[in-house]
């Protein structure tokens, strides 16, 4: 699950609004859970991909780590 949050703020109806929230009560779920399936799912349908916060970062290819640079940092 991701470590860090960002807020995405939106308008919507305030009708839809009331009727997705109860919607998302009767489903013991929050509507930001809904949310962020939602944005999830969208993401992969259209093969977009990215690696959640707080989670490692992909290894580079060959397994190798980056050599530290000289005077002892690492860019």
């Amino acid at each position: 699950m991701e470590q860090k949050t960002a807020r995405l703020t939106l308008l919507i109806d305030p009708a839809k609004k009331a009727a997705f929230e109860a919607l998302c009560a009767q489903q013991d779920l929050t509507p930001s859970q809904v949310v962020r399936q939602l944005i999830r799912e969208y993401l992969a349908h259209h093969g977009v991909s990215y690696v959640p916060s707080g989670t490692a970062k992909p290894a580079r290819p060959g397994g190798t780590a980056k050599p530290p640079q000289p005077g002892g940092r690492r860019r």
